[in-house]
């Protein structure tokens, strides 16, 4: 389960994807995100999920990435949809005792899982196609009028990019430590909530100490290069608007429109 968390990591490439500007990319994927909750209707999710489709293929990363970021949190998307369900008022399709399924509530329950799976899949591909640290330039460059109200938003860019970078490093970590204590005759997988709980303890000491280890590696290593945060620092790499990005943005907009206009012309489902 751990190997299948795909979070923070980074698929280099030459697609047109992986070369849209950054901050670009983070805009694009809140609008797709907005686009997501506009639709009302099939054929308004039947967009999005045609641009993801598309986006995906665009960019080379393997279709299968997408159900991989998906495993470790069917329970959740699993939970959304059977309280949807369950709490959704109209036409009874089923009932037995006090539980009653609405056709309005198995609607609901399928449009909210299509938007949370479409949702996840599109926001893993910015962090799929953008290194970390195109990420905290893009960040600190979008929170940059922020700075007018002494708000820190390179050493805010610096902590989200790092925390992001780390979850890779940190599932790693887990995944061998269990695997050690395993060899040892610990038993993780069996006995109550309790005796799971108390069962993690061996992996979550090792944990804290493996990950205050390398946070006081990684603080030595920047001071050793003179790092003292946002004030005069440089950039190797500039970041400039090219003409795909602005393809990329058009081509947004017009997903978005095209949804809002099948939502006055299509009736909701609910």
């Amino acid at each position: 389960m751990l190997r299948d968390i795909t979070i923070g990591q980074y698929f280099p490439g030459k697609s047109v994807i992986h070369r849209l500007d950054s901050r670009v990319k983070i805009i694009l994927v809140v609008a797709y995100i907005v686009m997501l909750f506009l639709a009302t209707n099939p054929s308004g999710l039947a967009v999005g999920i045609l641009f993801l489709v598309l986006t995906y293929g665009i960019s080379g990363i393997p279709y299968k990435m997408i159900l991989k970021s998906l495993k470790p949190v069917v329970p959740i998307i699993l939970f959304t949809g059977v309280l949807n369900m369950f709490f959704m008022d109209g036409e009874i399709i089923f009932q037995w005792g006090f539980i009653k399924i609405a056709k309005e509530g198995v609607l609901l329950a399928i449009t909210m899982t299509i938007r949370i799976i479409c949702l996840i899949a599109g926001t893993s591909l910015l962090t799929y196609t953008t290194s970390p640290i195109a990420l905290t330039d893009a960040i600190e460059r979008l929170l940059s009028p922020l700075k007018r109200l002494k708000v820190p938003v390179h050493e805010l860019a610096m902590m989200m990019t790092i925390a992001l970078r780390f979850i890779p490093t940190l599932i790693e970590e887990t995944d061998k430590i269990m695997a050690a204590q395993k060899a040892r005759g610990a038993d993780l997988e069996s006995g109550n909530l309790m005796q799971r709980a108390k069962a993690l303890i061996p992996i979550l000491i090792p944990l804290f100490v493996s990950a205050f280890r390398r946070a006081d590696e990684l603080a030595l290593a920047m001071e050793c290069r003179c790092y003292h945060g946002g004030e005069g620092r440089t950039r190797m790499k500039q970041l400039h608007l090219r003409y795909y990005d602005f393809v990329a943005s058009g081509f947004v907009l017009a997903c978005i429109l095209a949804v809002v206009a099948i939502n006055l012309l299509v009736p909701p489902l609910f």
